[in-house]
């Protein structure tokens, strides 16, 4: 299952894989079936780039939405997630910093363990990786410094940051983690320090989920860093974050957190100063992605009304941007954008996102 150049169609982010998972939800069968030929036509990856995006996980994912994946693709899977395990305890063992790629959504651990809670049996597997994702509560130690368990020399674009920084956003920092160990416990699956990793996480965007990242400079300031207006969205920003924060209430029976996070939606999505900043209909960071993340906060909230004004608002407007969309994929395309104007999860797609 190795290709030396894996082909561009089997990136859920792009490729057709994603568009076969729009099929897959509107119960297109045969539309999905042709996109899946067309995105295995070269091979699929099954080696270091291999993610829950990429890859056997990415093909695991998409086929699993119609209940279709085989033995053969998850062992492949699994054989990637216990690579990929043992790569990151040996990076852990050396006393390095990790980088993003290790354990973020896109790239990395959590984007495995948000493959793996979605079989039908949770395996050993997803209990090893949520361990990983544990260990990475515990601080580090790196010359003569304290740092958060997650700090990385390199940002998401694999550049240079100086001092390293906390990432905090869903699709590559630690809200990512907070979530799908929240989501796991809602799921009855836990491990050793999962309750207290979900409080170290929470609580450090207490303090630095204001920031798409935490720099070297405001992690030793005497004052933590003041909020200022930014992009609203779902990979970085205040509603990715504030999901991941209701999630967290809901796993540690928090209703303060969990009250604070549904303000947050509901403040930042009511605020023109917030909405002006976004300019595409896209998941990853356009109204797509907003309104996704607000249905599912709506569904868990006990006042689930209050989100129906802001809700209809973001429809309005995805509808209105969403043919101005040049890709025809799941992030940054037109399928991902339908998936969410459609407003149905019958194959728990949000799943991909850690949204639901």
């Amino acid at each position: 299952m190795t290709a030396p150049t894996p082909p561009g169609t089997q990136d859920l982010s792009e490729g057709a894989l994603g568009v076969a998972l729009l099929h897959f939800e509107r119960g297109d069968l045969a539309s999905a079936h042709n996109s899946l030929t067309r995105a295995v036509a070269g091979g699929v990856s099954a080696g270091g780039n291999a993610s829950l995006f990429h890859g056997a996980p990415a093909l695991e994912f998409v086929l699993s939405r119609a209940g279709h994946a085989d033995r053969d693709v998850r062992d492949t899977v699994d054989r990637i997630v216990t690579a990929r395990l043992a790569a990151a305890h040996r990076r852990q063992a050396s006393g390095a910093l990790p980088h993003l790629a290790e354990f973020d959504l896109i790239r990395g651990l959590t984007g495995m363990a948000a493959l793996l809670l979605g079989r039908s049996a949770a395996p050993l597997l997803l209990k090893e990786v949520l361990a990983y994702l544990v260990s990475l509560s515990q601080p580090v130690h790196l010359e003569g410094r304290e740092l958060p368990g997650w700090w990385s020399q390199a940002g998401p674009a694999d550049e240079q940051m100086n001092g390293g920084h906390g990432n905090n956003g869903v699709a590559h920092g630690i809200a990512g983690p907070l979530a799908v160990l929240s989501l796991a416990t809602r799921q009855g699956v836990q491990v050793p320090g999962q309750h207290d990793a979900i409080e170290v996480f929470a609580h450090w965007l207490d303090t630095y989920g204001c920031c798409y990242w935490t720099t070297h400079d405001q992690l030793t300031a005497p004052k933590p860093p003041e909020s200022a207006p930014a992009r609203p969205s779902w990979c970085y920003g205040q509603p990715g974050i504030a999901r991941a924060q209701q999630l967290a209430a809901l796993a540690l029976g928090d209703p303060a957190r969990q009250l604070a996070a549904e303000d947050t939606i509901a403040n930042t999505l009511s605020d023109s100063t917030y909405l002006d900043r976004i300019t595409d209909a896209s998941l990853c960071h356009g109204w797509a992605g907003l309104v996704t993340v607000v249905r599912a906060v709506a569904d868990d909230s006990p006042a689930p009304t209050r989100f129906v004004p802001v809700i209809d608002d973001l429809t309005t407007r995805l509808a209105a941007d969403l043919d101005r969309l040049s890709k025809p994929g799941f992030m940054e395309g037109r399928a991902g954008a339908r998936l969410a104007l459609d407003g149905t999860n019958t194959t728990s797609w949000t799943s991909a996102l850690l949204i639901a």
